[in-house]
């Protein structure tokens, strides 16, 4: 469990308890876009909030930030994970004003915004789709988006989740073009193994070295980038066996 996943699972929770016993929690804190002059906050908390009369909206969403929000906190560290975020949330507020007096809750928004994150870095992990079908995570996140598209479901805030899933996408696109890709390529230095340290020709980390990060898909390369950093500062031991296939896959060894 990430730092940030966990608070944000008992800030929802938290939220949910007191949506059951004080109801008026949610009127004050939900969004409804029409109103957010006059009520800005609304704009932020009504992806905290979940019907209180159906456990299956609370549960779906927290499961998804269970399952989904540790590894891509820890792929773009705490700060970026919270932005990104907060920020789907907002992007999936903001183009709910398609139906200006409807009133939204929901953390879905936010959600997809990790969904989409998650297809991105790891497009081809399998998962269950209705717990029968397995599906590639690329696909399963075209085949939300898709849903929505379509308004496949009723009483469901599509365009929040449409929203969401945009603002995930652009966001992770501007973390691509700001990514000091070049500048890490440079403090790498030469490929040459050093005569002391016991990196031999043979040694992974002279591999590794030899990846032609501007050949890769920005995505890879920023893992990649990380990567090399992790076993430069820790040593190659310090990587786990997933961490280890990865790179030899990009310098062409496995």
């Amino acid at each position: 469990m990430s730092p940030w996943v966990r608070r944000l699972l008992i800030t929802n929770i938290v939220m949910f308890g007191l949506q059951f016993f004080i109801p008026s929690v949610t009127y004050w804190l939900e969004l409804v876009p029409a109103e957010l002059l006059v009520r800005p906050w609304t704009l932020i908390t009504y992806m905290f909030l979940h019907d209180p009369h159906n456990i299956t909206h609370i549960l779906f969403n927290m499961y998804s930030l269970y399952l989904f929000g540790p590894r891509v906190e820890e792929r773009l560290t705490s700060r970026n994970f919270i932005w990104l975020y907060l920020l789907a949330g907002i992007g999936g507020g903001l183009l709910s004003f398609i139906t200006p007096n409807i009133a939204i809750i929901g953390a879905s928004g936010a959600i997809m915004g990790l969904i989409v994150a998650y297809a991105m870095y790891w497009p081809r992990d399998r998962l269950l789709f209705w717990g029968i079908v397995p599906m590639e995570m690329w696909m399963l996140c075209v085949l939300f988006v898709l849903f929505d598209l379509v308004g496949f479901g009723t009483n469901i805030a599509h365009f929040a989740h449409l929203g969401g899933a945009a603002t995930g996408y652009l966001y992770l696109k501007v973390m691509e073009i700001r990514a000091p890709v070049r500048a890490w390529k440079k403090k790498v230095g030469p490929t040459r193994s050093p005569v002391i340290g016991g990196i031999g020709n043979g040694d992974p980390l002279k591999r590794w070295r030899d990846i032609r990060l501007d050949d890769l898909h920005p995505i890879n390369r920023d893992e990649v980038v990380r990567l090399l950093k992790k076993a430069q500062q820790f040593g190659t031991r310090s990587l786990t066996n997933e961490e280890r296939a990865t790179l030899d896959r990009f310098a062409g060894t496995a």
